[in-house]
């Protein structure tokens, strides 16, 4: 028994040994994993630099014919089908800039402009170094926090961690139980199938435009534009069952790209059919998606103060060269960023949307304009601002920063005061669309109290007709 109890300690001491020596295998796996992270992200800046500098030489040497225009031509050539795997050395590869990220989304945005691809090959850079050293140091404690959470309820600590994200495991669930939470008086057992009968059993008006807006559902994801994905299926019956559970709205374009973010991360279509339903009709205010957009209106001019209250300087200079910003922020609004922000930042914004509601979309459209703001006030053309306009935002890839912004730079942000203007701009466009109405009325009552005259020399359709 003896010598049986010495090994058995023997044994014990061993286990222990080996477990520190494990403990410390895994730290230094770890500390490397994070240096390797962290050069990878500086390759990716020094290359972003590389190619800014190469961009802005393009920009200087124009058209002109010169002796450094061909070089220079071959180096932004090079640059672009240049990937981090062709430096590898010593046997240790450098992960290369994937086509597509994990939502099925392009990394490399596909510029129509020739002179923007070097712009899009920066973009998709600096995506990646923020991603390569946010993942340790952010992502990582923040997939502990979530996996953690066994039970979701509503608290000050879920809105703070749904303010930072959802990790991309977590995120399903996390969505799922947030829809349930806005739905829960609305669902019952079999309605989604019930109301796909209704769709195969009779032909709803709106099925035609559905139709149609399936092909321009993110032409820049391959769940939508490969031929053999089963999203878009997906997606036309997600879009079919909700026109005849809101007969009022039917179908509005805009719909098909919320519903298509809602399949992305849920991925069963009648759970993103519920994702749907209480974007529309719940946290959305009525008449959102209405034929007349009226409350979607209603929020571009309460947008419209917000700024000049929180960006005096940058709404001073727009009104100068005469920038009419709902051009841009209309859709930013009604699809709650879908076509705007890279997906990362734009998921997390969904993450904050669905619990919040409208505000955090004010917050945010806030902070991307305070977050390019030195740059648009750079900008001396209105020309030069809406081309800028048309793509700044998918140059936003730091996400913790601008999540600051929103959530704390644009603060104090009181719902009451939302309300407030909400409802004295509904009030002043309410008034606008009758009076235009009224104008409608009577110059339809003028023209028909009027007998058409036909000018001389020409002859009216019936005369034509009995002369034939």
């Amino acid at each position: 028994m003896e010598a049986y109890r010495t090994q058995n300690q023997f044994l014990n001491s061993e286990i222990h040994q080996v477990t520190k020596i494990w403990r410390k295998v895994a730290e230094k796996e770890r500390a490397l994993l994070m240096k390797c992270a962290y050069l990878q992200a500086k390759n990716c800046q020094v290359e972003s630099k590389y190619l800014t500098g190469l961009r802005r030489l393009q920009e200087a040497v124009g058209n002109e014919a010169s002796e450094y225009s061909e070089l220079l031509t071959q180096l932004v050539q090079e640059a672009l089908q240049w990937e981090a795997s062709e430096a590898s050395a010593d046997g240790v590869e450098l992960s290369p800039i994937s086509e597509y990220d994990e939502y099925g989304f392009l990394t490399v945005p596909s510029y129509e402009v020739e002179d923007l691809k070097l712009l899009a090959k920066i973009q998709a850079l600096e995506v990646r170094s923020h991603h390569l050293l946010a993942h340790e140091a952010v992502e990582r404690p923040l997939r502990e926090r979530w996996a953690a959470l066994s039970e979701l309820t509503p608290s000050v600590e879920l809105k703070q961690l749904l303010r930072a994200g959802v990790s991309r495991e977590h995120r399903p669930r996390v969505w799922r139980w947030l829809v349930r939470l806005r739905v829960q008086h609305l669902q019952a057992p079999g309605h989604y199938q019930e109301l796909l009968s209704r769709s195969q059993a009779s032909k709803h008006p709106a099925a035609r435009q559905i139709e149609l807006d399936l092909n321009r559902t993110f032409p820049n994801n391959k769940h939508f534009t490969c031929p053999t994905s089963s999203f878009p299926d997906k997606l036309r019956r997600v879009l079919l069952a909700f026109s005849w559970q809101n007969p009022s709205i039917g179908y509005c374009q805009g719909l098909n790209r919320l519903a298509a973010i809602a399949l992305l991360v849920l991925d069963e279509e009648e759970s993103a059919f519920w994702c749907l339903v209480a974007i529309v009709e719940t946290i959305m205010p009525a008449d959102y998606y209405s034929k007349t957009l009226i409350a979607s209106q209603v929020d571009q001019r309460v947008l419209q103060d917000l700024l000049s209250e929180k960006l005096p300087k940058l709404m001073a200079h727009l009104g100068q060269h005469r920038v009419d910003l709902s051009c841009v922020t209309f859709n930013w609004f009604l699809v709650v960023f879908a076509d705007s922000l890279i997906s990362n930042i734009l998921l997390q914004v969904w993450d904050a949307f669905l619990y919040e509601g409208t505000k955090v979309v004010f917050r945010y459209a806030l902070a991307i304009f305070k977050y390019n703001e030195e740059e648009i006030l750079r900008l001396q053309d209105s020309l030069e601002i809406y081309q800028y306009l048309r793509c700044f935002t998918k140059t936003i890839c730091n996400s913790r920063k601008l999540m600051n912004i929103a959530f704390n730079d644009m603060n104090p942000f009181p719902m009451k005061q939302l309300r407030q203007l909400r409802m004295a701009y509904r009030e002043r466009l309410e008034a606008e669309l009758r009076e235009l109405e009224q104008l409608k009325a009577q110059y339809l009552d003028t023209r028909a109290s009027q007998d058409p005259v036909v000018p001389e020399g020409c002859t009216s359709e019936d005369e034509g007709d009995g002369e034939a």
